[in-house]
């Protein structure tokens, strides 16, 4: 079923525009949020968001998911107390990608001449990939069920992905007579490498769990019933760590993509001089220290 209906909500992009968002207001003491089309909860440091169209397999390139979708990763990267993200599907699919009734109709993000469609996009989908990749915060799918086309992308948005047995993964754009328009030729490669990636691409086949661990699409592969307790088990591994630095070491990681060893080194040093003067570090070597005198027997 779809989420409950909800109060108005305004709400406005980085770029000061105004979206149209609704969720309800949170009950004092509640960590969940309700939206229409997600599913967004807080559960201490570690932030979930299902997709919650499962009657339509989770397609999400109409505009209102595509919105709660951008909000809630706005939100989860202005909350100090979140240290992971957890993205997943309701139902049996995790994400079927875009609505292929809307392609046939030319309706929604699909509507109007070439030059609305590329408008679209870029006013559509492609603002939730910059969402996930503007995100500082750790995330982590958990690959509930078939990831197909755009839903594969949204996979690779994530930085981690986890995989039910019953997932099934395609990069099937060219198969309906399209392309990635959301941003899948920057992203497969990055996870599968190049070749691998093409191939995808090129045949649209339709890979399995074991197939998507063996090319190093997925980090491991769980039975259905334990994989959202395991998503969340190394979602509090994560989280047992200082989120500030957390999530340096994530920018870290994703600005030295692309850049030379020495532009890399010199990022690293700046992002290291700050993480040396904080209070996390400071703690951390305490905590150290404390242990190793623990450990001898040697009183403080």
């Amino acid at each position: 079923m779809r989420g409950n209906m909800t109060q108005g909500g305004g709400a406005m992009n980085q770029n000061g525009q105004n979206i149209s968002v609704r969720r309800t207001r949170r009950p004092k003491g509640s960590n969940r949020a309700e939206y229409r089309e997600i599913i967004f909860e807080q559960k201490e440091a570690i932030a979930v968001l299902t997709l919650n169209r499962p009657d339509i397999r989770n397609v999400f390139t109409h505009q209102e998911m595509i919105d709660e979708i951008v909000d809630v990763c706005q939100r989860v990267q202005d909350a100090e107390s979140v240290s992971v993200l957890l993205v997943t599907g309701a139902g049996s699919s995790f994400s079927a990608g875009g609505n292929v009734k809307d392609m046939y109709k030319k309706e929604g993000m699909f509507s109007g001449d070439p030059d609305d469609v590329r408008q679209n996009y870029r006013k559509g989908i492609q603002r939730v990939t910059l969402a996930f990749q503007r995100l500082d915060v750790p995330t982590i799918a958990a690959v509930n069920g078939p990831a197909m086309g755009a839903g594969c992308d949204l996979t690779c948005m994530c930085d981690i992905r986890i995989a039910s047995e019953k997932a099934k993964f395609g990069e099937t754009f060219v198969s309906v007579g399209l392309v990635p328009g959301d941003g899948g030729a920057f992203l497969l490669p990055r996870v599968v490498g190049f070749s691998k990636a093409l191939e995808l691409a090129f045949t649209c086949r339709v890979i399995d769990a074991a197939e998507a661990l063996r090319i190093g699409l997925v980090s491991e592969v769980t039975p259905p019933e334990r994989l959202l307790q395991r998503a969340m088990d190394v979602a509090a591994e994560i989280s047992q760590h200082p989120p500030r630095i957390l999530r340096l070491a994530k920018r870290l990681f994703y600005l030295s993509q692309g850049r030379s060893l020495e532009e890399t080194l010199e990022l690293s040093c700046s992002f290291q001089a700050l993480c040396h003067h904080s209070q996390e570090h400071m703690a951390a070597l305490e905590a150290f220290f404390a242990r190793h005198r623990d450990s001898r027997g040697v009183g403080g």
